[in-house]
């Protein structure tokens, strides 16, 4: 029987795997040998290359076809689009009020399965006669192309009126929600902001027209910000809530103005005894007309604009207006990052109501004054509070307080001329800004009716997906090629 010849490699692999004879145990086949690399470690080839799959994907260019321009218009975060949808949600909902308001046409509805054609007839006839009429009266009378230009001027003239205070009002209660605090002390403020003005009006005669008007003006702004820079110091100084603090001095200015103040000899005006009326402001303290005395917009307009300006270059560049933010958003950060947190929430209260002031300077010595430039215990007007819806629906910006406040304007010159021609409740009006309030604070609310989308569309169809490295799925994730 022939032995089988041993085979020389394997003996020599074996001997170089165990040179010493004398080792009293041998690695198992099994395990790795100190002179085999670790499997986990990949080579200096493989490291320099990157895996196919981790490659960057080529940037895909958006879709820019016209129903995605469109799409990407109508969405839930386009906050324009939304404002606008609320106002006209909020005129429909007006419109079923003036259907329901008006007992003619509601008689109709009570045969209305009988003959439809005459409740629809006598509801369009009321809606569009209520709406013809506020357009009429806050913007445009198309009777008016062959009259006078105070006659073709006159209604958006009259809204741009009783828009400026609104737009002084709704920088003021910006400007304190934007430091983190809600302002509810608007009528105080502005009524301090009247006190102030009536009495450098009709006391301080001795000083010339211009000098007079000015510091007539900047009476009534020093005033509404010396009575909120009060609440101020109280948030900042000893922790007291600056909305109990302002509703409580809302009260203080209107008891002091009307039961004590315009009772005595210093400010009642002894024309109208026994009347709460304080004297007339002088001539050379009246804000002149802007347009021209046919006209009613006078030069407190300029004013809210450049009030509006100086606000929007107040929060953009000022570093006090970076501070404002700052606390507004998370005031522990921003005392972490060394802003006195107390002083700028005094100044911005002591800021927004020297704003607040200036609806007091407007009503006093503006063309809006009904009583010859006179103050009276109702001189302002609800302005205060209406002032806050303006700054919400304006979600707090200085130009979107301008559309705001322009808005309301219309509302309220338009309501007027609604009441008398289409003999409309002007507390429709009302309701109709509440409605627009409450639809613009809940957004999703308007997306949900409207339905609207979340967000818009980056990618339209025509993008395709990045092919995979790997088409026919011959390798599994990791492995080469």
């Amino acid at each position: 029987m022939t032995t089988p010849t041993p085979d020389n490699s394997e003996s020599d692999e074996q001997g170089k795997a165990a040179p010493d004879s004398s080792t009293p145990a041998e690695p198992t086949p099994t395990e790795p040998t100190p002179a085999e690399p670790a499997p986990a470690e990949p080579t200096p080839a493989e490291a320099e290359t990157p895996a196919p799959a981790q490659a960057p994907a080529e940037p895909v260019a958006a879709d820019r076809s016209l129903g995605t321009v469109v799409r990407n218009v109508f969405t839930a975060d386009n906050s324009a689009v939304v404002t606008f949808l609320a106002i006209v949600l909020s005129l429909a909902v007006g419109a079923v009020l003036i259907v329901l308001s008006n007992t003619g046409t509601m008689d109709k509805a009570g045969y209305f399965f009988a003959s439809p054609g005459d409740f629809f007839s006598s509801a369009w006839q009321d809606i569009s006669s209520a709406y013809s009429s506020l357009f009429k009266g806050a913007i445009f009378d198309p009777s008016t192309l062959s009259g006078t230009p105070a006659q073709f001027f006159g209604p958006i003239t009259t809204t741009l009126e009783y828009a400026t205070p609104l737009i002084f009002g709704g920088l003021g209660i910006s400007v304190a929600f934007r430091a983190g605090m809600f302002n509810i002390g608007g009528q105080g403020q502005t009524i301090v902001g009247a006190i102030f003005t009536s009495y450098v009006a009709f006391q301080w005669t001795s000083l010339p027209g211009v000098l007079h008007l000015l510091v007539t003006v900047v009476a009534g702004l020093v005033g509404g910000m010396l009575y909120a820079g009060v609440v101020g110091w109280l948030k900042a100084r000893r922790g007291a809530h600056e909305v109990i603090v302002t509703i409580m001095l809302n009260y203080v200015a209107l008891f002091f103005l009307g039961s004590y103040l315009l009772s005595t000899s210093v400010f009642h005006d002894p024309a109208h005894a026994g009347q709460a009326i304080s004297k007339p402001a002088s001539p050379s303290a009246v804000l002149p007309h802007l347009f021209g005395s046919s006209l009613n917009t006078d030069v407190g307009l300029l004013l809210a604009l450049a009030a509006t300006f100086g606000v929007a270059w107040f929060f953009r560049r000022s570093k006090l207006g970076f501070e404002v933010r700052a606390v507004g958003l998370t005031p522990s950060a921003a005392r972490t990052a060394g802003i006195n947190v107390g002083r700028v929430q005094i100044a911005s209260m002591m800021i927004s109501g020297a704003l607040m002031g200036m609806i007091g300077v407007t009503q006093t010595i503006g063309l809006a004054n009904p009583n010859n430039n006179s103050i009276a215990p109702n001189i302002d007007a609800g302005l205060g509070f209406a002032a806050i819806t303006v700054a919400l629906l304006g979600r707090t910006k200085p130009w979107g307080v301008v559309w705001a406040a322009l808005l309301f304007g219309a509302l309220q010159a338009g309501g007027a001329l609604m009441q008398t021609q289409a003999q409309v409740s002007i507390e429709i009006i009302t309701v109709v800004q509440a409605l627009i309030v409450i639809f613009v604070a809940a957004p999703r609310l308007v997306a949900e009716i409207f339905r609207l989308r979340e967000s818009k569309v980056v990618e339209g169809p025509a993008s395709p997906t990045p092919p995979s490295p790997d088409p026919f799925h011959t390798t599994t994730a990791g492995d080469q090629a």
